[in-house]
């Protein structure tokens, strides 16, 4: 049997290789995605102080530091028994669509597009955001890196810091803005729109128009029929920030809907001895292996897992977009996972629009931004991260320190389906023994849909690292392994 290695495996935050097996005949047997590094943060923050744990694990990643920043102050909220006041819940938020509205530019730009505007089998050292650059032009390269800064700037007004933001507190946030501020986000947020609607037009013009790329967004080989799982508000609209996580089947029907405390009801993690990404499934469903259907607990969770859980969007811009994107896909759920580009893009819109109503909103600007807190004890934080539902589960002893933490992030959510959706890749496009570069470009491109995090997602595996140690001699003969 032939083994074909892809490492590392590119455009993603993190490590990994992809571990891809010929049969005899040359079609693909089986592919594993590896994750081989592994970070300690649950560990870590025990015994830490709870006010430092919204500084701490933003430290996880560079990529997604705004999500965890508020997943871990809104667990404090509850651990601390302190509702924020309402000002502080809508600055929160306001923050937090800036955060969107960068990271889903950078994902489409610099990570994705490369695969579509550049094109999935182009040359290796074109594929990234110089070759797309080149085929959109310098006009548009500067209106991207504009707004991917107007974002951050939204945040680090509101934050203190454009990465790793500092406002967060239990009960509320450490400073209120000012009406120049308000007006300079408002101005952002409007050119935002903007910008969110023509890069909208750039997905239609090069992705929708051209047939090759829309038979492979709907081929077999990219497709999962799985649950989905989403943040919604009370009239089931995708939000980012609150609400109730809800879970719909395969065909769309609402399985389950429920609060964040309750998710240890819902969901549970299973581990598998060649990689240190667990895999959870929904609980009340049962781990069935990595397969797809509706007796399957596999779950998806990121731009289309939200669009797919919810019944449209809050603003209205982006609800005509989301309503396009099913009626030309073919209706409601979309299980084509390359879709997650376009639903990506709706999201953009959406967070631009949010943006603007917020930056319009009366109590903005008020400095009514805390609520004392109360006794610790336990709580349970849930954002919608761009790259799906992010949990952090925090238990505090009497004194306000972590007892207990346990962080389900959003690329865990969805490893078991980025591993189903590598392997039906691969088998999809490798046939007969034939392997290039740009077949092994449209495997990776199984992952890079779901804009994994890594380094996010390896915080903890068993409780021990389970090293396995290979030695070779000098003509790679296998001579010990010794495992911890």
């Amino acid at each position: 049997m032939k083994e074909i290695s892809i490492d590392p495996i590119t455009r993603l935050e993190g490590h990994g290789r992809i571990q891809i097996f010929l049969n005899d005949q040359g079609d693909v047997a089986n592919a594993y995605l590896q994750i081989p590094e592994l970070r300690g943060f649950e560990r870590f923050c025990v015994g830490r102080k709870a006010e430092d744990l919204p500084q701490i694990t933003p430290r996880i990643c560079g990529v997604c530091p705004v999500a965890h920043h508020m997943a871990s102050t809104k667990a404090l909220d509850a651990a601390f028994h302190v509702d924020p006041p309402l000002a502080a819940k809508k600055l929160r938020e306001l923050l937090y669509s800036g955060y969107y509205v960068y990271d889903h530019t950078l994902h489409f730009y610099f990570l994705g597009a490369p695969d579509f505007v550049v094109g999935p089998d182009a040359p290796k050292a074109e594929r990234n955001i110089l070759g797309v650059i080149n085929k959109v032009g310098l006009d548009v390269a500067k209106e991207v890196i504009k707004h991917r800064a107007y974002g951050q700037k939204i945040t680090a007004m509101i934050g203190g810091k454009a990465t790793h933001p500092v406002c967060g507190l239990p009960g509320g946030m450490s400073k209120p803005i000012s009406e120049e501020e308000r007006a300079e986000i408002e101005k952002m947020a409007e050119s935002s729109i903007k910008f969110a609607q023509f890069t909208l037009q750039v997905f239609n013009d090069v992705v929708l128009k051209n047939k090759k790329y829309v038979d492979l967004i709907l081929s077999d080989a990219y497709k999962l029929r799985t649950y989905y799982m989403g943040t919604v508000d009370d009239n089931n609209k995708v939000n980012f920030y609150d609400g109730k996580i809800r879970v719909v089947t395969p065909e769309g029907k609402e399985f389950a809907k429920w609060k964040p405390a309750d998710y240890l009801e819902n969901v549970e993690e299973h581990v598998e001895p060649w990689t240190y990404v667990k895999l959870p499934y929904l609980k009340k469903i049962g781990w069935k292996g990595l397969v797809d259907g509706p007796e399957s607990g596999v779950y998806r969770v990121a731009p289309l897992g939200r669009l797919n859980a919810a019944d449209g969007m809050a603003t209205p811009l982006a609800q005509e977009e989301y309503k396009r994107m099913y009626e030309t896909l073919g209706g409601k759920p979309v299980h084509a996972t390359l879709a997650t580009h376009w639903a990506r893009l709706v999201e953009l819109l959406y967070a631009a629009e949010r943006a603007l109503e917020l930056s319009r909103d009366k109590d903005i600007t008020s400095t009514n931004l805390r609520n004392k807190p109360g006794q610790p004890g336990e709580g349970v934080g849930i954002v919608e991260a761009p790259r799906g539902t992010l949990i952090h589960h925090y238990v505090l002893d009497e004194e306000g320190l972590a007892k207990k933490v346990n962080l389900i992030v959003a690329t865990v959510n969805n490893a078991p389906a980025i591993c189903m959706s590598i392997r039906d890749a691969a088998k999809g496009v490798i046939k007969g023994g034939v392997v290039n570069d740009g077949l092994l470009n449209m495997v990776e491109m199984a992952f890079r849909a779901y804009d994994p995090c890594f380094g996010c997602a390896t915080h903890y595996a068993v409780g021990q690292m389970p090293m396995e140690v290979k030695i070779y001699d000098h003509n790679k003969n296998l001579l010990k392994t010794v495992v911890r």
